[in-house]
């Protein structure tokens, strides 16, 4: 019953189902096996990565080319790639945790890792020919060759098909000759392989081309661009110039260039998600270890009340960002081994199970880019002035950190793209919000019930207000959509605060599911840190939705129907019992002190 169960929650469906918590993937759900995967990780990271930070921060670009190789030796470059292409076949949850654990200790590698295995490599396994991927994926996989990824272009950003670049078929048929520039070129200084999009004739879509980096065929390099962060990250301009790529080098068919970017783009941006959160725990681990040394007042800083609040919020965060990312995770899992059941190649099942995901990829790239951005800037901040040098971590952590809201599409560009695609799904009928919005109107022209509720059992308020907190999404975005229809799109404000609601209540509800779980596993008793992360992470969420909903609300409704759904949202966001917040941090800041790390 439990895996026909998930094999029916569609992408978005989280908004309009309850989900139960044995039917979610948790961190504590974890393999032998892939718990041997992340220790080796570890292992390789703190050795290889950690232990040398200074060089990267030095803007040392042969060292990131020198630990990719290693990280090629060792297999991690393979994790995601179908063995009989050289690569290890883990599912999709273990290259998820690959990408967690080797991202951590620096953007730069990290960056490079990600550049290389995500839009270098899998553009090739997912749209190549079996001639394309036996000839490039293997020495992919193997990190005998490195792969680059050439999308944007000085005219070109979030508007990625608006390139310039062209390909011109030659007279005689046989090969096509690429001209133009590609700016922000991850690990384009040693790449031996472009992933180009480029135009034929006039097509209303760009064509994506696997480009072998020779320079003698008109491929020039700009100088390495100096960043605020990533520093050994090396990103340049690339120039083509009547570059000859031979028509068997197309990836895919004419015209499916964009297709291929926006779904690159989906993996690309729940793997973000994955390399924030190793970051968020060692800035969290180096916070406190500093907080128990430093002593001021004759006592540790760790003891003060002001610092131990903002040790309890960047767990919260971490917390809530590893509940969400890996339920994620496994819902995709589980959605590419049903469709291979079903006969589906590896290729197909792949592409079409993330897909299915989008929405989730997205708000998890916003959510956990913007957590790792407010976990350096707090650590910065338990360093006091320390914390600004840069012999302490804490500053590249917070430089490298920017940049994850920026890629894989801009924040605004998710946040938008999320409702958007949530309307879409609707539409087509594969998510019904529409009739539940319906229904949340006539509840609120309805006498409210005045019962008291039994909370007796753990969580049963607290699910009681997600509960509540769907219907305000359904009652915003709903009216909205109602109200603009296809013009929606062009209040990218009102948007933008739906998009806020609907992350809230996925991170929420991923964190109280996950912590129920461990509850019913170990026994409440033993998991009170993360019961009190849990309820913490939901006040903070109900907080900013009710702040989003009014805001929502006040564009687009007047008179009576703004009273009435201002009055709603008092009551969806309204505890019966208000947590105590304090007492909430300080349970979490306690385990942390005494464990000296991030110990969950």
């Amino acid at each position: 019953m439990e895996t026909q169960e998930k094999e029916i929650t569609r992408g978005g469906q989280f908004l309009v189902k309850e989900t139960k918590s044995e039917n979610i993937f948790t961190p504590e759900d974890f393999s032998e096996e892939q718990l041997m995967m992340r220790d080796s990780v570890k292992e390789f990271v703190d050795r290889e990565l950690w232990a040398n930070k200074e060089r990267f921060e030095k803007k040392d670009y042969a060292f990131t080319e020198e630990c990719m190789r290693k990280a090629g030796e060792m297999g991690f470059l393979g994790v995601a790639v179908p063995e009989e292409y050289g690569g290890l076949g883990m599912s999709f949850v273990s290259t998820m945790l690959v990408c967690d654990y080797i991202s951590g200790a620096t953007g730069s590698f990290s960056t490079a890792f990600g550049a290389h295995t995500g839009i270098g490599t899998m553009p090739i396994t997912l749209y190549g020919t079996e001639e394309q991927k036996k000839k490039y994926v293997p020495k992919l996989a193997t990190g005998e060759w490195f792969g680059a990824y050439c999308l944007t272009e000085p005219g070109a950003g979030s508007d990625a098909n608006s390139g310039k670049t062209k390909a011109v078929l030659s007279e005689d048929g046989t090969h096509y000759k690429i001209s133009g520039q590609k700016m922000w070129i991850s690990n384009a200084g040693f790449c031996n392989l472009f992933i180009v999009f480029a135009r034929i004739e006039n097509d209303k879509y760009i064509t994506g081309f696997i480009v072998e980096n020779d320079p003698e065929n008109g491929i020039s390099l700009g100088e390495e661009e100096h960043k605020l962060g990533i520093r050994a990250s090396s990103t340049r301009q690339v120039f083509f110039s009547e570059t000859k790529v031979p028509v068997e080098n197309m990836l895919s068919e004419r015209g499916n260039g964009f297709k291929i970017a926006m779904n690159a783009l989906n993996v690309g941006r729940i793997k973000l998600a994955a390399a924030c959160l190793d970051a968020q725990r060692r800035t969290i681990s180096n916070a406190v270890n500093y907080a128990n040394e430093r002593v001021q007042f004759e006592t540790p800083i760790a003891n003060f009340g002001a610092i131990r609040a903002k040790l309890a919020e960047m767990a919260a965060s971490c917390y809530a960002g590893e509940s969400a990312s890996y339920r994620a995770a496994k819902d995709i899992q589980n959605r590419i081994e049903a469709r291979v059941a079903e006969g589906e190649s590896h290729q197909e099942a792949e592409l079409k199970g993330v897909e299915e995901y989008a929405i989730e990829c997205s708000i998890l790239k916003v959510a956990v880019s913007e957590d790792i951005q407010n976990c350096s800037d707090e650590g910065i901040q338990i360093y006091g002035g320390m914390g600004f040098s840069e012999d302490t971590p804490m500053e590249s952590a917070w430089r490298d950190a920017r940049i994850a809201r920026i890629y894989e599409g801009t924040n605004e560009i998710n946040r938008m793209l999320a409702v958007g695609m949530l309307v879409k799904k609707a539409m087509k009928g594969h998510v019904d919000f529409l009739d539940p919005a319906t229904k949340v109107g006539e509840e609120l022209m309805g006498i409210p019930s005045f019962d008291t509720p039994d909370y007796s059992e753990l969580f049963a308020e607290e699910k009681e207000m997600i509960g509540k907190l769907k219907k305000v999404f359904l009652m915003v975005a709903g009216s909205a959509a109602q109200k603009y229809g296809p013009d929606l799109e062009e209040h990218q404000q009102l948007l933008m605060a739906a998009a806020d609601i609907l992350i809230e209540i996925y991170m929420a509800e991923s964190t109280i599911l996950r912590t129920e779980k461990l509850a019913k596993n170990k026994g409440a008793e033993n998991v009170k840190e993360q019961i009190a992360m849990a309820q913490l992470y939901l006040y903070k969420a109900v907080d900013i939705i009710n702040t989003k909903g009014k805001e929502g609300i006040a564009s687009f409704a007047e008179g009576d129907e703004q009273r009435m759904m201002l009055m709603g949202l008092k009551r969806f966001t309204k505890y019966a019992n208000l947590p105590n917040v304090i007492a909430l941090r300080e349970t979490i800041a306690a385990k942390i002190v005494a464990e000296n790390n991030y110990p969950f």
